[in-house]
């Protein structure tokens, strides 16, 4: 059995959830709501304050169902109580952000200033603070968005690996190259 797929979800108070006849749950919580259709074999059974998700048979294709509708469900749980939070960092001499409501403002280093426009579910701080870089922060009940706006963020000016200027995730460690050595003969 799927290690993953096997372990119940705890339902944290204030979380409901629901399944309908055509296989969709909808978690509702404090910071939201989500809905995942599922596959129709697997099966979602609620107990009292925990999720069971459950396969058919031992199928190559259940097995990996059984793992990933687990893994999405409990995201959403942990998404409408809590919520998810990615924070990026602009390293490079004149780079900028500014928040203005749903759109985020960038000066990257090109000829024209980036507006990127947020889907509503994301909220967005930047902040800048004297001589340290700007930090984007990405507050969503939903884990798979956030990642997939963050990703899209750091596409627009991925960092390089001589200087590191680029948009980068807070902690991330990047490999950095030599560059050419002076006086080689």
């Amino acid at each position: 059995m799927s290690r993953i797929g096997k372990l119940p979800i705890a339902l944290p108070k204030g979380v409901s959830v629901n399944v309908t006849k055509d296989n969709s749950v909808t978690v509702k919580g404090p910071l939201g709501e989500l809905t995942q259709k599922i596959d129709p074999d697997i099966k979602v059974e609620i107990n009292e304050t925990e999720l069971v998700v459950t396969r058919p048979t031992e199928q190559k294709r259940h097995k990996a169902m059984h793992g990933l509708y687990r893994s999405i469900l409990n995201n959403m749980v942990e998404g409408v109580s809590k919520g998810f939070k990615i924070e990026q960092e602009i390293v490079g001499v004149g780079y900028k952000a500014e928040a203005k409501g749903q759109v985020l403002e960038m000066s990257l280093g090109y000829s024209h200033d980036i507006h990127f426009k947020l889907p509503a579910e994301v909220k967005v701080e930047a902040k800048t603070e004297k001589r340290s870089n700007p930090i984007i922060t990405l507050k969503s009940a939903d884990k798979q968005l956030i990642g997939q706006v963050a990703a899209k963020i750091r596409s627009l000016r991925a960092p390089e690996p001589y200087k590191g200027k680029g948009i980068k995730f807070v902690g991330e460690e990047l490999r950095r190259k030599a560059g050419k050595s002076a006086g080689a003969k």
